[in-house]
């Protein structure tokens, strides 16, 4: 699985988390048994997330914030919808992963497996496959880990960051040679039974109706 996409998509922002003020140390050895539990922990709870929704803030190298709405459902599906006057939607159908222009109702299709939403996505969530963990870090109150493409096919890193009682997803940062863009959960429910139509890829291709 590839976790980033050329620089300038959307979808290599929207994968982000607050990274200031965490402490740790880069992995150039084995993890110790107390960092392995904390990985441990974050996948066990990825793997419970079936079902998910809730908002988010995102901050862009810049410092620009824009806020909107997530769905998760896995195995393979998301849509993060945001507030206007922006006019960004992502839609994940499980196979590809849609980046619209709501206003100019334009689309960029992806693989589901060349994003960073498969990590999040799989029917089987992994931490050791695929990605290497290279940064386990305390927090107040909580962790971060920093995954990095394990195949060396392109740069970056991913932190999650999660709180400690109860272990919950509190948001990711995506980081580039271009800077930081950092993504706050401000709400997460878990939940189950969305509508279908949150999933459906927006703008589809015309199918032709006949011969020409």
């Amino acid at each position: 699985m590839t976790l980033f996409l050329p620089r300038r998509t959307l979808l290599s922002a929207l994968l982000a988390a607050p990274l200031a003020g965490v402490a740790g140390r880069s992995l150039a050895a084995p993890l110790s048994a107390a960092e392995q539990d904390l990985v441990t922990r974050a996948r066990a709870y990825l793997q419970g997330l079936s079902g998910a929704r809730g908002r988010f803030v995102q901050t862009d190298p810049r410092g620009s914030q824009s806020k909107g709405s997530f769905y998760l459902q896995r195995p393979g599906k998301a849509r993060f919808a945001y507030d206007a006057p922006a006019s960004r939607l992502l839609v994940s159908d499980g196979r590809f992963v849609a980046e619209a222009d709501t206003r100019l109702k334009t689309v960029n299709r992806y693989p589901l497996g060349q994003t960073p939403l498969a990590l999040f996505l799989a029917q089987d969530i992994r931490l050791d496959r695929g990605v290497v963990v290279t940064r386990v870090a305390q927090l107040s109150g909580g962790f971060a880990l920093t995954l990095q493409d394990g195949r060396k096919q392109t740069r970056g890193s991913l932190t999650l960051n999660f709180s400690d009682s109860p272990t919950q997803l509190l948001g990711w940062v995506v980081t580039t040679v271009q800077g930081s863009t950092r993504i706050r959960l401000t709400e997460l429910e878990r939940t189950s039974g969305l509508d279908p139509k949150l999933f459906q890829t927006p703008y589809p291709p015309q199918r032709p109706t006949g011969r020409p």
